[in-house]
């Protein structure tokens, strides 16, 4: 099974987190020979708009995430991604843990790389672990990293 890994998925947000995990994840790709394939979702906040008000509607503030987030991702890929190895990056809007398995369901993804930390505290609270949603949903192996060790 393992031997079959030709693409792997790495959720990133672009934090130093972020750029530990997918420096395991490029470890794990050399290995394999696989290709990497990053992925952002911008959380969709259509499910919270009763909750506040914001100063610009809901989905402006989406779309102007989601550009900021390709930009984003061209200059992680830019940075990170080792020459000798083929990466691409994609940005996507919805639930963090929903697009994750999704995307990698629709892609044919053969592993997902990615941390046990994101958020933290009250957000966490909030939100969830995405790391463990992903975990018990995904069709193929996860490797989860811990970024703090």
């Amino acid at each position: 099974m393992l031997e079959d890994v030709k693409k792997i998925l790495v959720p990133v947000d672009f934090s130093d987190n972020s750029q530990k995990v997918f420096g395991a994840a490029v470890n794990v790709a050399a290995k394999f020979g696989a290709k990497l394939v990053c992925i952002f979702v911008v959380q969709s906040f259509e499910d919270y708009s009763g909750f506040f008000v914001p100063h610009m509607p809901i989905i402006q503030f989406q779309e102007e995430m989601q550009v900021s987030a390709e930009k984003k991702m061209a200059d992680f890929l830019e940075d990170n991604l080792p020459s000798g190895l083929t990466g691409s990056g994609k940005v996507v809007v919805g639930d963090v843990g929903e697009k994750i398995v999704a995307f990698a369901e629709q892609e044919k993804i053969d592993m997902i790389v990615m941390g046990t930390h994101g958020y933290k505290g009250l957000e966490r609270a909030l939100f969830g672990s995405v790391a463990e949603q992903v975990v018990k949903t995904a069709s193929c192996p996860v490797l989860t990293v811990n970024p703090c060790r």
